[in-house]
């Protein structure tokens, strides 16, 4: 609750009907605020825990001073008066826009600062809420039909043959399509991430670094449940999400291994021997600032050298898995090269040859899938309405 200066104002009924519901405005409404914080903090004066979440309700909410009246006193009047007029694209884009300096001198460096700032302001909107239909079940279809019988507004995603987006952002526990394992919430840039992996029947795949299986659930979909698929993890408590998760989606061929690192002597055993290798690399998840705004502020320069660091020893050690022939995919959700396309040409080069580029266009052209990318795979929220993705698919020489 928002409290006043005094005995304690609480929000009154009639805001509440305006948010909708309780829990949902709350969690929005800190949500805002953490996206435009270094905004927030510059604007209003002497910023605390009330005032910030009083002007974001002003400035970004849809709230007017008639609205908060009741919240408020005279001198909170005045000085929400002089945020409501303060002109904010005077201000340096970095404040205006939320980022650290750091983040805002590197996206300027790397796309110019028309693109960054075009870049930035998508990364300050609320994230779509996408599903992925999962084919071993049904087809996206279907799913939608069922969904629109259900009242629910939603429409194919615009590159993913699997994906569906809803129009707004319905709980979906209690629909039978997401308890039988029809459905999945996934973005669509994490599915496209998916599809460039383009695995097949009956072969070998490993999908390092699964996390609670999101991509990995997608690729057994893809491989029809026939071949192996390993999803390497060092986190019981996700491989243990992801075994759920693969029952329900009704895949037997996942098998998660629980890992202490890229060096784990389990893994040596599958060297020389696996078709498709999906790195989903730890990295800053500054693509993904729709959904956690918090990490751009967790992040700096020094994170980034020290997860670019993981990421080589990780790109390198899982590059002995392949046979001959198989194929890496690095992928990340950063949308910093030194993340990214540094990460790939740091790793061909240290190769010397054993291992070429794949061009991420013609992979999904093959699956039909309509996307401009060419070597590198790379999807923004202002351009692709997703979260913010890299992909670089690489094969082994086959003499290598």
């Amino acid at each position: 609750m928002v409290q006043g200066d005094g005995a304690g104002a609480q929000l009154p009924i009639d805001l509440i009907g305006v948010a909708g519901c309780i829990r949902p405005f709350v969690a929005d409404t800190v949500f805002t605020i953490l996206r435009h914080k270094r905004l927030l903090e510059t604007i209003v004066p002497k910023p605390g825990p009330r005032r910030l979440v009083l002007a974001s309700l002003l400035k970004f909410q849809g709230f007017s001073l008639e609205n908060l009246s009741p919240l408020i006193t005279d001198p909170d009047r005045s000085w929400l008066a002089h945020v409501d007029q303060t002109n904010t694209e005077l201000l340096p884009p970095a404040v205006r826009l939320s980022l650290p300096d750091w983040l805002w001198q590197s996206l300027s460096a790397q796309y110019g600062e028309e693109r960054a700032i075009r870049l930035a302001r998508a990364l300050l909107e609320p994230a779509t809420l996408d599903l992925r239909v999962n084919t071993l079940i049904t087809n996206r279809g279907k799913v939608l039909e069922s969904l629109a019988a259900e009242g629910v507004e939603a429409s194919p995603t615009p590159y993913s043959p699997v994906g569906i987006r809803l129009a707004g952002k319905p709980s979906l526990r209690r629909y039978d399509l997401m308890l039988n394992g029809a459905i999945e919430v996934q973005d669509e840039g994490s599915q496209l991430l998916g599809l460039v992996v383009a695995p097949a029947r009956r072969q070998m795949v490993v999908d390092f670094c699964a996390g609670a299986g999101g991509k990995t659930l997608l690729l057994g979909a893809m491989m029809r449940d026939q071949g192996r698929l390993y999803a390497f993890d060092v986190s019981a408590t996700r491989l243990e999400t992801l075994k759920q998760r693969a029952k329900r989606a009704r895949l037997s061929i996942v098998q998660p291994q629980m890992i202490g690192s890229e060096r784990d002597p389990r893994i040596a055993r599958l060297a020389g021997k696996i078709d498709r290798v999906l790195v989903d690399a730890p990295c800053s998840g500054l693509g993904t600032l729709r959904r956690s705004p918090e990490l751009k502020w967790r992040q700096s320069p020094h994170t980034i050298k020290e997860l670019a660091s993981k990421q080589r020893s990780i790109l390198d050690a899982t590059s002995q898995l392949l046979k001959p022939g198989g194929r890496l995919i690095y992928a990340t959700c950063s949308l910093l090269a030194d993340e990214n396309q540094n990460i790939v040409e740091h790793f061909l080069t240290a190769q010397n040859g054993r291992f070429r580029l794949i061009n991420c266009q013609q992979v999904l052209g093959s699956q039909q899938i309509d996307l401009p990318s060419g070597t590198w795979l790379q999807v923004f929220p202002d351009t692709h309405q997703c979260d913010g993705f890299f992909a670089a698919v690489m094969e082994r020489a086959p003499q290598a």
